[in-house]
């Protein structure tokens, strides 16, 4: 794993840390488990204990998964996005908040080996 994708791997997890998000850990001692906590200074996963960030993986959804009703709930969040032709990026927040806390893997993670598509029902309580 390159050091700009370690970089963006960094990045994706600690946007999604408040949402539940499982991980794949690929360290023959340790199971696939839930997320707890990122040491932001070592770039390391932490569950009690210490594992390199290019070995954790997060399983995300890919946006195909999407249904219909989340695709409409989803559109909802793009209506106050343009107004009178400006561009207004605070409510872009609520729209990338919205698809982290949906496990959405709109940063193609899952086609760089990045990210682990999320088997259906994982998620299934957000």
């Amino acid at each position: 794993m390159t050091q700009k994708e370690k970089q963006i791997l960094f990045q994706d997890l600690c946007s999604r840390l408040p949402y539940g998000l499982k991980i794949q850990v690929y360290d023959n001692r340790y199971a696939p488990t839930t997320l707890t906590a990122i040491d932001i200074k070592k770039q390391e996963c932490i569950f009690g204990f210490n594992v390199p960030i290019e070995n954790c993986l997060p399983y995300l959804r890919s946006m195909s998964s999407m249904t219909e009703e989340e695709s409409k709930e989803f559109a909802l969040l793009q209506t106050d996005f343009y107004v009178d032709g400006f561009l207004y990026p605070i409510a872009a927040t609520g729209m990338i908040d919205w698809l982290n806390a949906h496990h959405f893997d709109y940063r193609g993670l899952i086609e760089k080996g990045l990210a682990i598509e999320a088997p259906e029902g994982m998620y299934k309580n957000y």
